[in-house]
Order: C-alpha cells, then structure tokens, then sequence
C-alpha cells in the first residue's frame, strides 16, 4: 500500500513538474517570439493568402521587429527588403511611390514582403523553397532546382549556400514555435511542410531576379 502511495506521489509530482515546464517554457518562448504590428500582420496575411507564423517568423528573423533595421546590403525595415526589389512588386501592384524611404513605414514592409512571399509561393509551392529564394534570389534558387544534387522530386534540398541552408533552418523553426505558441488551432494551407524564412539577416539580398 505504502509503495502504491509513493508511486501514485511520484507521478502526480512529475505531471506537475511537466505542466510546470511546459508553462514557463511557453512564457520564454512568448518573449523572443512577440506578435507586434498584429493587425497589420493579420490584415495582409488574409490578402495575400501567407500564414502568420510565417510572415513573423520572417520579421522576427530579418529584423527582430526593429522598423528601422538596414542590413550591410542595403535590406530595409522589418522584412529586409532591398529598394530594387520593392521597386519590382510596387510595379506588379501597380503602385507609383516606389520610394526606399516607404519601407521603413511598418505597414508598406509588411504589405510588400508578404506580398513577395505570396509570389515567391505561387511560383515555387513549396514554403521552404519560398525561404531560400526570399533569400538568395530567385534565379539562383532555379538554377539550383535545374540541378539532381539540389532537386528531389521538385523539393530543394542540400542548399549549397550555408547562410541560406542555415536561414531557412532559422526560419522554418521560428515559424513552427509561433505556429504551436499562437495559431495551433488554426489550419494552414500546407500543414504537413515546415514554415518560414528571409534574408537580410545574414547580410544577403533579397532579389527579385
């Protein structure tokens, strides 16, 4: 009876230790994952058809939320994105003011990098294709996919580029703890592939090709 007791104590005080952990583990992860600019993210996300976790596991990445951040190459704002290739989508979406000075408005970073993964997505369908091309460029990424050694069965694999295997590392990861912390009971388009990534937080540009 005793020994049924201190079995029965044992396991109660794990399962308590357990749900202890798992709190406090969500409370540190809620700290370096926040959801700033929430409805500027929710609002584009609809738009552009881009699940949230993604779109802030890419700012989270690029810029840690800083709206003023500017990489070595020239990245602007939250999303890192580089005026020429703000120039490409604004002429896409048809919109005169292409000015580099617009991305450091939180609403146009947002609007036009997700409006670029969204692309990136109708081009490529596969989520971490999108991170490595948001990264290192849509021409390289095709000559990647024309290549067996990074192609299986139209998944990019083994990405020869190191900052951007290990971004697209990054960001898949980041965006699958915003998925458990915040949208877990919201159903994605692509379930089954891991999400989100960038690129100017590894001072690389983000090209329209």
């Amino acid at each position: 009876m005793r020994k049924s007791f201190v079995i029965i104590t044992i396991l109660v005080l794990a399962a308590i230790l357990a749900t202890l952990w798992t709190f406090f583990s969500d409370l540190i992860l809620k700290k370096t994952h926040p959801l700033p600019y929430n409805e500027t993210v929710k609002k584009y996300s609809a738009v552009y058809a881009v699940p949230e976790e993604i779109i802030y596991a890419v700012i989270n990445t690029e810029s840690e939320f800083k709206s003023d951040a500017v990489s070595k190459k020239g990245a602007i704002g939250l999303m890192q994105i580089m005026p020429e290739t703000f120039e490409w989508l604004c002429s896409k979406n048809s919109e005169e003011d292409a000015s580099a000075e617009l991305l450091y408005n939180p609403e146009v970073n947002i609007k036009y990098g997700t409006y670029y993964l969204s692309l990136l997505y109708s081009e490529y369908g596969v989520w971490e294709t999108v991170y490595a091309a948001y990264n290192a460029g849509r021409s390289t990424v095709n000559a990647w996919l024309s290549d067996t050694r990074y192609n299986n069965n139209g998944k990019l694999v083994n990405i020869p580029y190191p900052e951007t295997a290990k971004y697209t590392e990054k960001v898949s990861k980041s965006a699958a703890i915003y998925k458990k912390l915040y949208f877990s009971g919201e159903k994605s388009e692509d379930e089954d592939e891991d999400p989100g990534i960038n690129s100017a937080a590894y001072g690389t540009v983000v090209s329209s090709d």
